[in-house]
């Protein structure tokens, strides 16, 4: 019958077919075939990595340096110096070549700052993690020009003691002053320490880096690029090696971990003759201007100063061992010839300082 409309059903419709694809899984690849490595620095989303099984001391030279990638199944863990990684692909490291990180090993130990302390900023607050599996934290800090900052030295050695590893403080110039000030000063924390001058002996400082992967930080200008050069004479040329992207960029703008080398068996002696195998790394850090303390607790922070604990003992339960809480007795503690005043007033300005108070005169605090 014409002009009858038609009535439609299902039939009618026609469905354009779907693009087959692979069924997506969570299943991951074991990378059974990958290597261990090592990272040595860090640059614009490239790695460079040491493999583990490479000889440090070869005839034919340093082990060449890996340039690898982060995997993407990595998600958005961060690879950061001092990891222990698993690699495929190619790990050669010949030029062009790339690798990949498929895996990061447990950390044994993770040292942390928080970016200059300063809400002020965009990267204000914000928590970096130094380097990763570090066993000692070097404490670069000059006797003069400029002269010892215990506030800085006080942040450093809260951030070592909660992170779990061993602190040292490298005292350098000593030729321009004395350390009975500063060593004075640190008296009741039995703080290990060694001096340095210009030109001399390093075989306690090398005894005390040996078979460790140790970080040194310290101010711009306390002399710590001119230790490391020491340490390392090679490091210039180790780091237009490793930073294969960067361009070999100077350490002091990157972190940068170096192989200590190996010391004939004349300048060996004492405890480092028992790591004669591993003479050590050394992680060269940026100079800082501060050493940020927000992301540690206030409880882990009174542990970064050991002779103040016994003293809190007798506060109240939740005290905040602030100079306004009244029935905080450190200043009592103190003022019984327990500890050093300048070591409580340090304590409650770094107190002030993760309260986000200015923090007046921390980082120039200076010892008198």
């Amino acid at each position: 019958m014409t002009g009858r409309r038609r009535e439609y059903d299902e039939d009618d419709v026609r469905v354009r077919p779907r693009r087959s694809s692979r069924p997506r899984t969570r299943t991951r690849p074991a990378h059974s075939d990958a290597v261990d490595g090592f990272v040595v620095t860090v640059d614009r989303g490239r790695y460079g990595c040491v493999l583990a099984d490479a000889v440090p001391d070869s005839p034919d030279g340093p082990p060449p340096v890996v340039t690898a990638m982060r995997a993407r199944e990595l998600g958005r863990r961060a690879v950061v110096v001092g990891d222990r990684v698993g690699l495929v692909g190619d790990v050669s490291g010949a030029t062009g070549s790339l690798a990949r990180i498929v895996r990061i090993d447990e950390r044994v130990s993770v040292l942390r700052r928080t970016a200059d302390d300063d809400e002020s900023t965009p990267e204000g607050r914000l928590e970096r993690v130094v380097v990763a599996n570090a066993d000692q934290l070097v404490i670069v800090s000059a006797l003069a020009d400029p002269p010892p900052r215990t506030g800085f030295i006080d942040r450093c050695l809260v951030a070592a003691y909660d992170a779990g590893i061993a602190p040292l403080l490298c005292l350098t110039k000593a030729d321009l002053a004395g350390p009975e000030q500063v060593v004075d000063y640190y008296r009741d924390l039995d703080l290990a320490y060694v001096l340095c001058r210009p030109g001399s002996d390093l075989t306690e400082l090398r005894e005390r880096l040996a078979g460790r992967l140790s970080v040194l930080v310290g101010h711009s200008g306390v002399g710590k690029s001119t230790l490391v050069n020491r340490l390392v004479p090679e490091a210039l040329r180790a780091v237009g090696t490793v930073s294969a992207i960067g361009r070999g960029r100077h350490t002091s703008s990157s972190a940068v971990a170096l192989r200590l080398p190996r010391q004939p068996a004349a300048n060996r002696a004492g405890a480092g003759a028992d790591r004669d195998a591993d003479p050590g790394w050394i992680v060269d850090t940026p100079g800082v201007r501060s050493f940020g303390l927000a992301h540690v607790s206030a409880d882990s922070l009174l542990h970064g100063f050991p002779d103040l604990v016994e003293g809190s003992l007798d506060c109240p339960p939740n005290c905040e061992h602030t100079g306004g809480a009244e029935q905080c007795r450190l200043a009592a503690w103190v003022a019984a010839g327990n500890a050093d005043a300048r070591r409580l007033a340090s304590y409650r300005r770094l107190l002030d300082s993760r309260a986000g108070e200015a923090d007046q005169g921390t980082s120039d605090h200076r010892v008198r």
